[in-house]
C-alpha cells in the first residue's frame, strides 16, 4: 500500500514540475483572446487589421479552424485570430517589448483561407521577433487550408526594447489573405539562436538606469548595516 502512494505522489510531483516547466508567453495578449489589447496596427484599408472569431464563419464566409498547436509557451489554445485581408494597403501589427540580455524562444502560427488563396492577385508576409525573422512568404507559396508554426531562438545580446512585427502587403487587387495566431517570446536555456544586439532607446536607458541606482543604494545600505 506505501509502494502505491508513493509511486502515486511521485507521478503527481512530476506532473506539477512539468506544468510549472512550462514556459511562460512574455507578450501582451499573444494569442488575441483580448481582442488587440497591447498591440497596435496601421494601414488602415477597406478592410483594417482585426481579429477574428476562428472556428466559424469568420472570414468571408469560410471557416477557419481553430489553431491546433500547443506549441512553445503555456498558452493554451484560444478561438481567435488576426485577419490580414485588405487589397490595397500594406498593413501592420506590432508590439514592443523591454527584454533582458539573454535567450529566448520565439514563434507564431498562421493559416492560409481558401478565399484568399484563390484570388487573382498575391500578397507578401511576414514576421519578425526580436530582430529574428520566422517566416516572409508570399500568400500562393503555401498550402492553403492548414495551420503552419514558425519558430526559432533569439540571444538578445543587449537589454533594450525589441519589436514583435507582423508586415502584409498586397499585390494591388483582390488579393490573398493571412489570419495569424499564438505569438510568443519565451526565455530559453539554449544557446544556438541568432544572436541580436539593440541600443537602448532613452526611456529604456532609464528604465535600466533606475534598477542600477537602486541596486547601488541597497548595497551601501547593506554595507552600512554590516559596519
Amino acid at each position: 500500500m506505501l509502494k502505491k502512494v508513493c509511486f502515486v505522489f511521485l507521478c503527481m510531483s512530476f506532473l506539477a514540475a512539468s506544468a510549472q516547466a512550462a514556459p511562460v508567453n512574455l507578450l501582451t495578449n499573444g494569442s488575441f483572446e483580448s481582442g488587440l489589447t497591447g498591440w497596435t496596427i496601421s494601414g488602415g484599408g477597406s478592410w483594417p487589421v482585426a481579429v477574428v472569431s476562428t472556428g466559424s464563419a469568420c472570414c468571408f464566409g469560410e471557416t477557419v479552424p481553430n489553431d491546433p498547436f500547443n506549441l512553445g509557451t503555456s498558452d493554451l489554445t484560444g478561438t481567435h485570430g488576426v485577419y490580414f485581408v485588405d487589397d490595397f494597403a500594406h498593413q501592420t501589427l506590432v508590439q514592443q517589448i523591454i527584454l533582458a540580455a539573454g535567450s529566448y524562444e520565439v514563434g507564431f502560427d498562421a493559416y492560409v483561407p481558401f478565399n484568399g488563396f484563390n484570388n487573382p492577385v498575391d500578397a507578401a508576409f511576414s514576421g519578425t521577433i526580436a530582430g529574428v525573422t520566422l517566416a516572409s512568404f508570399t500568400v500562393k507559396s503555401q498550402t492553403p487550408g492548414n495551420w503552419m508554426h514558425f519558430s526559432g531562438a533569439a540571444n538578445v545580446l543587449s537589454a533594450g526594447l525589441y519589436d514583435v512585427a507582423f508586415d502584409y502587403r498586397p499585390f494591388l487587387g483582390v488579393a490573398g489573405d493571412v489570419v495569424i495566431d499564438r505569438v510568443y517570446i519565451a526565455q530559453s536555456e539554449k544557446r544556438d539562436g541568432t544572436p541580436v544586439g539593440l541600443v537602448p532607446e532613452p526611456a529604456t536607458m532609464a528604465l535600466l538606469g533606475i534598477g542600477l541606482a537602486a541596486g547601488g543604494l541597497r548595497a551601501r545600505r547593506s554595507a552600512r548595516q554590516r559596519s
